[in-house]
């Protein structure tokens, strides 16, 4: 159980890209490092087509050529990659293009970036810039979306001291849409997060995801009521109370339809982890499952362990990976192939 990584080769694709082209390169990196192809237990892609296509993408090929080793493979979508893909589902251009657009328009020339930071150092406001956001750099939107919201008054200000009023910063509506997106996409970098760091077992990281949108029926509950609860929606909190005078109320309705959507997003792009639940389940609480509901060879080690109340006290104190380690010095070679797929 002394889990590492390795770069593998490095293979240049000088033609077509496709899934079949892929396996090929990867089986020259195989063969040329003698390995063993029913080693393999799992492989994660992007998603891309070449990658997860059901017939010939690569993912496939691979699980195939493990099966006509006697072996065993699974095949997933990475988890950090989904959650990312999950997390564009809010698109909300509408808030979205404008931001970009003044964000873009402050940053991008010298002068105007100048004059900014000095107008802000000039009234002590709480920041003295705004973000840029990227594509690529995952959670940069939300960065951005908090900087913004937190210095709206300020950027109008200065906006219209040059000539360029944002109408949407005087806007109720707009800035009610604003507020629930600088929400959700923190609850959302928030999760990015807890999915990142070395040494996390798929167990731990599963576990993330599959609280994730059990949160977000307790959002889409709240903002259901006939008296929303915005207690985990502060900022669109702060822009309700801030016009009481508009009845901003009246758009929780579509707040909560919009949870709704990307918890059926979630449970979509997450039903490959959902498929080798019991397998997780059974890697990380071993004491807690039922013999007769383990996998047949699996089972009389099952119910040694369960017994063991040594190994039930280690459980409880050691790490995950540390518990497992003892296990496998013990002697224990049944759960192996369950364990390296963890």
């Amino acid at each position: 159980m002394n889990v590492s990584e390795e770069l593998l080769d490095l293979q240049s694709l000088k033609d077509q890209t496709r899934g079949t082209d892929l396996f090929v390169s990867l089986c020259s990196a195989v063969e040329d490092m003698k390995l063993q192809w029913i080693k393999v237990t799992g492989i994660i892609t992007d998603g891309a087509p070449a990658m997860a296509g059901e017939r010939s993408g690569l993912s496939t090929l691979v699980c195939n050529k493990v099966s006509e080793e006697g072996g065993k493979a699974i095949k997933l979508h990475c988890i950090i990659h989904q959650e990312v893909l999950c997390a564009k589902h809010m698109k909300y251009d509408h808030v979205m293009k404008p931001v970009i657009k003044v964000i873009n328009y402050i940053r991008s020339k010298a002068l105007c970036h100048r004059q900014f930071q000095q107008f802000l150092l000039d009234i002590q406001a709480e920041y003295g810039d705004v973000v840029y956001h990227n594509d690529v750099r995952w959670l940069s939107r939300g960065s951005a979306l908090q900087r913004f919201y937190s210095l709206r008054e300020e950027i109008g200000q200065f906006l219209a001291k040059k000539g360029q009023p944002m109408p949407e910063l005087s806007d109720p509506f707009w800035l009610a849409d604003l507020g629930f997106l600088v929400d959700i996409t923190r609850h959302l970098n928030a999760l990015n997060t807890s999915l990142r760091g070395q040494n996390a077992m798929v167990s731990q990281l599963y576990s993330h995801v599959k609280a994730f949108p059990t949160k977000l029926l307790l959002f889409q509950r709240h903002l259901s009521q006939a008296q929303p609860n915005t207690t985990h929606f502060p900022s669109l909190q702060k822009i309700m109370t801030s016009f009481p005078q508009n009845n901003i109320s009246v758009q929780m309705r579509r707040y909560a339809t919009d949870v709704s959507s990307l918890v059926e997003e979630f449970q979509q792009r997450f039903r490959d982890f959902a498929a080798i639940e019991k397998d997780i389940i059974l890697f990380s609480s071993p004491f807690s499952v039922d013999p007769d509901d383990a996998p047949e060879h699996l089972q009389l080690e099952l119910i040694e362990l369960q017994c063991d109340a040594e190994y039930r006290s280690r459980h409880q104190q050691l790490p995950l990976v540390n518990f497992y380690r003892s296990w496998m010095k013990a002697g224990s070679k049944r759960f192996e192939h369950l364990l390296r797929k963890c």
